[in-house]
């Protein structure tokens, strides 16, 4: 059964992440993906949207695929359905992505585990957003008073 990284290993990843690509990312602000990408932005993270649909989100070029993303990317946080999970674990395994966040009900044990076995950091059934707020800026409160 998969299990999460604990907390401190989770808010590791917040700290060293500079660019997310960010897959399913909707144009509409209504969405989850939308607010949690651009909170994300205001928290000073580059954000990648991946949706073959729109040619922009949040003021930045939208790409079709990962790999046509011509940046390097650290994390690949996921706002799919579960179906597609398995698909976007291939397309990480090759082009040598180190993390891949999955968001909550994105749920796939199988493919979440075969990306953990390629080597990437994986966490799947959690919010980034409130892992950042809830988590991250708690733990680094009193280095940031400093």
């Amino acid at each position: 059964m998969f299990e999460n990284p604990g907390r401190d290993e989770r808010c590791a990843l917040l700290a060293r992440v500079k660019t997310i690509a960010v897959v399913g990312l909707s144009p509409n602000p209504a969405r989850p993906s939308h607010g949690v990408s651009a909170a994300m932005q205001g928290f000073g993270y580059t954000i990648i949207p991946v949706h073959p649909a729109v040619k922009e989100v949040l003021s930045v070029k939208a790409y079709a695929q990962l790999a046509a993303i011509d940046a390097p990317v650290d994390l690949v946080n996921v706002f799919r359905q579960p179906e597609f999970v398995a698909g976007i674990v291939d397309e990480c395994i090759a082009l040598g992505i180190k993390a891949l966040w999955l968001q909550d009900g994105v749920i796939d044990e199988a493919a979440a585990e075969r990306a953990r076995a390629a080597g990437l950091f994986v966490v799947m059934d959690r919010c980034i957003y409130r892992d950042y707020k809830n988590e991250y800026l708690r733990q680094s409160a009193p280095t940031l008073a400093r």
